[in-house]
């Protein structure tokens, strides 16, 4: 009866040990198992994706590392040889670097669209953009405006210079313009030191303290369409469209829904 006891307590012990040997090498493989994800993005992504970044590490393990910048600049860096996992400009850009073999082929998904919108304070009556005259109008009776420089590149800044040079009016809103480098439009309004911004919707729906107008009137309307592709070295590229798939998916839609983005 002792021997059959002893017998079961060594087994036990054996056992234990065994599994207190096991344990660390199961940790150690599942740390390794985990991914660095890097990615370069729009600015017009950017409240999208902080909010997600945490939920994916969290039920992936990866870690994802996110660069900012407005798609001009990104495009240029990823010309020169800077790259990442994922890659997030719009579909035109994206579709341009991998031409040029700087995103691996047939790896682009659209992800979202987002258009060129106007931008009050919160609170402030919302000004008549609702044709092209009304616009007109609207835009020279603003006594400030703010958009980000088209010098930097920024999609929405290009864009509303050339719409200020359509309507003949670049000059007269010259002096009552600020530019900014990236994405800050929105903030620049709810702070109250522009009276008018425009921006992607994207970056004007997420701030508190910023209202939507709306879109720019009739053919004034331009939309864009973001995407993400994966980088041609990327040493982890399932990582990578796990993450485009978790943008993509359920959870990605409801949050660029409410960052004022429209998903597909």
């Amino acid at each position: 009866m002792n021997g059959t006891r002893f017998t079961r307590c060594a087994a036990n012990l054996a056992a234990a040990i065994g599994i207190a040997f096991l344990l660390p090498g199961l940790t150690g493989a599942a740390v390794a198992g985990a991914a660095e994800i890097k990615v370069m993005s729009t600015v017009a992504m950017s409240a999208t994706l902080d909010e997600l970044k945490p939920t994916f590490e969290t039920s992936t393990g990866n870690k994802v590392t996110i660069v900012y910048s407005v798609i001009a600049d990104l495009r240029k860096r990823i010309q020169e040889g800077e790259t990442a996992d994922v890659m997030i400009l719009s579909r035109a850009a994206l579709d341009e670097l991998q031409g040029q073999g700087k995103v691996a082929s047939g790896s682009i998904v659209n992800l979202a669209s987002s258009y060129v919108a106007i931008a009050v304070r919160a609170g402030a009556a919302k000004p008549d953009i609702g044709s092209v005259d009304a616009l007109t109008g609207t835009l020279l009776a603003a006594k400030s405006i703010v958009y980000a420089d088209p010098a930097k590149g920024g999609a929405s800044g290009v864009y509303f210079a050339k719409v200020l040079d359509r309507l003949g009016i670049a000059d007269q809103m010259k002096s009552k313009t600020t530019l900014v480098p990236g994405a800050q439009a929105a903030e620049v309004v709810a702070k109250g030191e522009a009276e008018m911004g425009v921006a992607q919707a994207s970056e004007i729906v997420p701030i508190a303290g910023a209202q939507l107008v709306g879109p720019l009137p009739g053919d004034l309307n331009n939309v864009t369409v973001f995407a993400a592709g994966i980088g041609p070295a990327s040493k982890d590229p399932a990582a990578a469209r796990a993450l485009i798939h978790y943008v993509t998916g359920p959870v990605g839609a409801r949050v660029l829904k409410s960052k004022g983005m429209d998903p597909g």
